[in-house]
């Protein structure tokens, strides 16, 4: 499978979490997993997909995961049900990176833009989008409310011996979370990204990786349907990959020095997560 941004799942480095006066049992589905080593996974994930296919197809790999999810441990596959799975993304761009993949037979292998044109279609992902992205958003706070300033006194609380009845809100960490698709697939298989807007990881390598969630390439959920003369119906038009690279947070223009880029992210990601 090819590191394009798109494909298939991964382990998440979890810490041990602290435990809330209240257990969300869905929150939980994202807690620390039993570790492998990434070559060890990714070596796992590839063969079940090979037996899945007879032969290996990168494009097509998503297909794995929709056909027979539960043949994938559970950090590799977060949840399943009967129209929808939730995987690890295994080429992650942010820290955190989650991949929605409807199992509609009649959309799956339809162009995302234009399955959307389908209301009914459209509401039942978007309500699914909307479940993994309070996930996302409680795997955000477990993995780095103990160094945001406006989470301090939630966490106080959860020290608390007992902890009270109820918390304090803290950090809203759902605006920490994009949720949409690419204008333009490097997957066969309709899938939709959910994730955190950090952009920091060892994973994003190229202009591509950046700029596709960076720029109008990367759709907003929210933003479906599209009207007909929407320009992000034509994004090789449009030419958002090559577009300079822009901050996501400040908003400066780095021209074409993805070196600079991405150290100047390290940087962006420290100060995020102790906002």
């Amino acid at each position: 499978m090819e590191d394009n941004g798109d494909a298939g799942t991964a382990p998440s480095d979890l810490a041990t979490p602290k435990q809330p006066a209240k257990r969300d049992a869905f929150a939980e589905l994202l807690s620390p997993k039993n570790k492998q080593p990434k070559h060890e996974k990714q070596s796992l994930v590839k063969d079940i997909q090979k037996k899945a296919y007879g032969t290996f197809r990168p494009r097509d790999a998503l297909g794995a995961y929709i056909a027979k999810p539960e043949t994938y441990p559970p950090n590799v596959v977060v949840y399943h049900n009967a129209d929808f799975v939730v995987i690890h993304d295994l080429f992650p761009k942010s820290t955190l990176h989650l991949l929605l993949l409807p199992r509609d037979a009649t959309k799956t292998l339809v162009h995302p833009i234009e399955a959307f044109d389908d209301p009914e279609f459209l509401a039942k992902v978007k309500g699914e989008a909307k479940k993994v992205c309070a996930l996302a958003a409680g795997e955000l706070r477990r993995k780095y409310g103990k160094y945001s300033l406006r989470d301090r006194e939630r966490e106080k609380a959860l020290d608390a011996d007992p902890p009270p009845e109820s918390l304090p809100a803290g950090r809203d960490w759902g605006k920490e979370i994009m949720c949409g698709i690419h204008a333009h697939p490097s997957m066969t298989h309709l899938h939709v990204h959910i994730i955190s807007v950090d952009r920091y990881s060892d994973r994003l390598k190229h202009r591509k990786h950046y700029n596709s969630f960076s720029t109008p390439f990367f759709v907003d959920i929210d933003d479906f349907p599209l009207a007909v003369d929407d320009p992000r119906r034509d994004p090789d038009r449009q030419g958002y990959l090559r577009k300079n690279f822009i901050c996501w947070r400040c908003g400066r223009d780095f021209g074409n020095q993805f070196t600079h880029l991405k150290k100047h992210l390290e940087e962006e990601f420290n100060e995020w997560k102790r906002l």
